[in-house]
């Protein structure tokens, strides 16, 4: 039997759903290990007692159920792996095969025998229009590519051998990427070869199959651009100019659309800025973080590490992973790289940077806390082993410490 590498963060978010009839949907980029959490949801409820027959597993991408697209076959297979009135617990792996599940699974959920979980990758499924499709409640689980603390662990699940020296380890890290299939190679080409696949893919099977796109070649320029300047100020306009001055004309509602159906197939992630002082979000400039970092070395052949927005990739996908809200905070001309939220009560200010050597940069990185009059928590997030103390209320944090070891704000 297959063992499994348990993502223990994504478990605690569903477990308490376990046998709730309320549907369970676990979204995420392709390839981020949305099947083996199902797989790991279902070994949890064999340790717990069910019975293999009142698990149902389909996992529509294989081979035994290719013929399986539409509603009536779908609801022909489940009916044919049911073998009494006992309560079930439904896994459908990439629902979006079949087009118009929504109707079958709302009615297995209006029976109120069933436990379902479903999973899927396509822009379709992803981008907010299942919410009028599934009637009643539904949860949604966002799942990410491994952080550094789960590719260490993975590495030393797998037996991999992992560096003694973490810093190095991080390094490679970054340039490896956290898509758990790529721990899989050894060579450093190899894993970059398969996260350039797993985009392909996304194009392939989940973008073009959701949204016809006329111009390919104008999409592929987009996409390259947002992913080359990601942790930048990025607008429609500046991609208007940027392609105009190429030569290439292009309508902005274009753009739009393609920075849409990136964000739908969770390759990027925006993040908005907040003006600090009159509570508001800022239309027109956002920055765009990638799902994986692995994504930008796959697409370039420049394999250094710009540490500013690398680092701040991190950390944003990381905070994520632990349920925080993000935005970048806009005080006057002074901006804060986070501001991240979560719950009712917590809430914290967040600058990132690889070291604080230098005047400029200490005061650079210092500034904005100082401008802010709001008495929640201020975080320096750096990259070096050695580094001041904490000063004037804000922790100095290694991020590098900080995320290999799990914690939380």
């Amino acid at each position: 039997m297959e063992k499994l590498y348990k993502r223990e963060e994504y478990l605690k978010k569903i477990r308490g759903f376990y046998n709730d009839t309320m549907i369970k949907v676990i979204t995420g980029i392709r390839r981020c290990g949305k099947s083996y959490l199902l797989k790991s949801i279902i070994e949890e409820l064999k340790a717990d007692g069910v019975l293999d027959k009142d698990i149902i597993y389909i996992e529509l991408d294989k081979k035994n159920y290719k013929n399986v697209n539409t509603p009536s076959e779908l609801e022909k297979t489940i009916d044919s792996l049911i073998c009494d009135n006992d309560f079930k617990y439904l896994f459908i792996d990439e629902v979006q095969n079949v087009q118009g599940f929504e109707t079958i699974i709302n009615a297995y959920k209006e029976e109120g025998n069933f436990s379902i979980f479903l999973t899927g990758s396509n822009s379709y499924l992803l981008s907010g229009e299942l919410v009028t499709k599934l009637t009643g409640r539904y949860i949604e689980i966002e799942m990410l590519p491994l952080n550094f603390y789960e590719y260490v662990d993975m590495k030393k699940f797998l037996q991999k051998h992992v560096n003694s020296n973490i810093y190095f380890e991080f390094e490679e890290f970054i340039r490896n990427g956290g898509f758990p299939g790529s721990l899989y190679y050894d060579n450093y080409q190899d894993k970059l070869l398969y996260t350039k696949n797993v985009i392909e893919q996304i194009f392939e099977k989940d973008i073009k199959n959701y949204k016809k796109i006329k111009d390919v070649e104008l999409f592929e320029l987009i996409e390259k651009f947002v992913i080359n300047n990601f942790g930048c100020r990025i607008s429609i306009k500046s991609i208007y100019d940027y392609l105009i001055s190429q030569k290439i004309s292009v309508d902005r509602r274009t753009i739009k659309t393609y920075i849409e159906l990136l964000e739908n197939a969770k390759i990027i992630y925006p993040c908005e800025f907040f003006d600090i002082k009159s509570k508001k979000i800022l239309n027109g400039e956002k920055k765009y973080y990638l799902a994986d970092l692995s994504i930008y070395y796959s697409l370039n052949t420049d394999n250094r590490i710009n540490y500013g927005p690398v680092l701040e990739n991190v950390l944003f996908s990381y905070l994520k992973y632990k349920n925080y809200s993000l935005s970048i905070g806009r005080i006057g001309k002074l901006e804060c790289d986070f501001i991240a939220r979560r719950g009712i009560d917590e809430y914290f200010y967040i600058q990132v940077s690889k070291n604080i050597d230098d005047k400029k940069t200490y005061e650079i990185e210092y500034k904005p806390f100082y401008e802010i009059k709001e008495m929640y928590p201020r975080y320096l997030f750096v990259a070096d082993l050695i580094f001041q103390k904490n000063i004037e209320g804000i922790k100095n944090v290694n991020i590098i410490d900080f995320i290999y070891n799990n914690k939380d704000l």
